[in-house]
């Protein structure tokens, strides 16, 4: 008998490929543990915290007053410093002025009424139920150094961890190109040893003649009862992606218009939670929701100049789709050419110019919708419609606004008649006629033609 190399060579290639692939795992485990963290540091100004002042702040400063720039009143940051050596002014009458701006005007003070003027003579409001310790923590907070913003943190993180993610990633492809390598040498060698094992035990291969054969497409030709079944499939399947072809002609489900202006309703619907209705005032009297006048944004955005996103940073999907804090603040300020705000002077030049918005729902012109009827009558949430608005970065068009879409709507939406005398008789009739305690919007008649074509 013949005697068969390469079988001691299979296990020791075995053998060596377990010993690279465990130390390999070991090694990026080790990796993935050596984690460092950051303790946080709470900064705090000298008699206050500066994170309880931060907080204070937001709730009773932030609408007037920034850190680093004028708004309806002056900066504050290191105000207490630069009150201390430009005017000789002590924390207590920081104390006063806060709790008492208009008392200390009247009284004549010479700073307070420097203030007073150079600022349109707009009155501060009085926090007296502020006390001292609450304005030591707000002062602690312009006093400490600026944070920086967290869209720099992530991208930051972004980059470092990229590089870190880089050479892992690097690591893991050769480990596995190594392994894939051995694999193959592996099912090699296993192939030469069957063969060599086949050949001292006198197996031959024999191969197979392959016997002619008619070709399918001539067996397929000449069977006229398989030619007649395909030819109705066919036909069939044609019939039916033409007539879903054509009813999807001016259906706009998706529609994703990209704005002059990016506003973000995930944002604004979302994160601040601003009732739709605040904006869309129309909604509520209107068959038309109605487009915000510029100036329903300017009653923030006077105040709000510069985006500073969530605390925790941007997304992973933010930063890729480039919303950075810098671009929504870039935004912001596209908002004020077209409103003509100057911000250095907190002031409106009367230089506009006007934004064409690209109009996202579109109903044809022989369709009559009424706004006002179903978010104010019947109690239409707008997400019913158009979708989880409060999570969209950009506006689309979630439902298809078909008739068939509608139609079902109402055959299966009851009727909100409490607290509503109009329904009152009509619904004790119907209800009789149709033997029905509740009642849809079909049964009350919405199904008529009339009630939504002129």
């Amino acid at each position: 008998m013949k005697k068969v190399t390469y079988r001691n060579q299979i296990s020791k290639v075995l053998g060596i490929s377990l010993v690279v692939f465990l130390l390999f795992s070991i090694s990026l485990f080790a990796q993935d543990e050596a984690t460092t963290t950051s303790d946080v540091a709470v900064t705090e100004g000298i008699g206050g915290d500066a994170a309880k002042g931060k907080t204070l702040f937001n709730q009773n400063c932030a609408a007037c007053h920034s850190l680093t720039r004028k708004m309806t009143g002056p900066p504050l940051a290191n105000v207490e410093s630069r009150l201390s050596e430009d005017e000789g002014l002590d924390r207590e009458w920081l104390y006063t002025w806060i709790k008492n701006s208009s008392g200390m005007i009247k009284s004549g003070d010479a700073y307070a009424n420097k203030i007073y003027t150079e600022y349109a003579q707009a009155p501060m409001t009085a926090f007296p139920t502020l006390s001292n310790t609450d304005i030591d923590d707000i002062l602690a907070y312009t006093a400490a150094p600026p944070r920086v913003p967290a869209a720099a943190d992530a991208q930051v993180a972004e980059v470092g961890g990229g590089k870190s993610s880089g050479i892992s990633n690097e690591m893991i492809l050769g480990a596995l190109a190594i392994v894939f390598g051995l694999l193959i040498m592996m099912l090699v060698l296993v192939q030469r040893t069957l063969k060599r094992i086949a050949a001292a035990n006198g197996v031959e291969l024999e191969k197979q003649r392959a016997e002619k054969r008619l070709p399918l497409w001539k067996a397929f030709a000449q069977n006229q009862f398989l030619v007649l079944v395909s030819s109705i499939f066919l036909l069939l399947v044609g019939a039916y992606f033409a007539y879903g072809w054509v009813m999807q002609i001016g259906v706009d489900q998706g529609y994703t218009p990209i704005q002059p202006i990016h506003y973000s309703h995930k944002i604004h619907a979302g994160d601040n939670k601003i009732d739709c209705k605040y904006c869309h005032s129309s909604v509520r009297v209107s068959r038309h929701s109605g487009i915000p006048s510029l100036n329903v944004c300017m009653n923030c955005h006077k105040s709000i100049y510069e985006y500073q996103g969530n605390p925790e940073g941007p997304s992973k999907e933010d930063l890729a789709n480039g919303y950075t804090n810098e671009f929504y603040t870039a935004e912001i300020k596209k908002l004020y050419k077209a409103v003509g705000w100057d911000e250095e002077n907190q002031k409106y030049t009367g230089k506009t110019q006007p934004v064409e918005w690209v109009q996202v729902h579109n109903l044809p012109d022989l369709v009559y919708f009424n706004h006002s009827q179903h978010v104010e009558v019947a109690g239409v949430e707008c997400q019913t419609c158009h979708g989880p608005v409060e999570e969209m970065e950009i506006m689309m068009q979630y439902s298809p606004l078909t008739m068939g879409w509608c139609v079902n709507c109402h055959r299966e939406t009851n009727v909100k008649v409490e607290g509503n005398e109009y329904y009152t008789k009509i619904h004790e009739e119907l209800s009789k006629k149709y033997g029905v305690d509740q009642l849809t919007v079909a049964q009350m008649g919405g199904l008529e033609c009339g009630k939504c074509h002129y």
